[in-house]
């Protein structure tokens, strides 16, 4: 995921910053505890795609 990207993608729930987890390769909002997938470089930011973050701190 290139940084120029990231930094201009939001989550789209709260509008908050998200961040790249490279082993899962998903975009991840630390306040809403969701997880967006990235599927062929592409970040899939649809509510109905995204997982729950497990509650264990990463």
């Amino acid at each position: 995921m290139k940084k120029s990207l990231l930094q201009i993608l939001a989550c789209p729930v709260c509008k908050g910053k998200l961040r790249y987890n490279k082993k899962t390769l998903e975009l991840e909002c630390c306040h809403d505890q969701l997880a967006f997938p990235v599927r062929d470089g592409v970040p899939i930011l649809l509510t109905m795609d995204a997982r729950r973050l497990s509650t264990e701190k990463q």
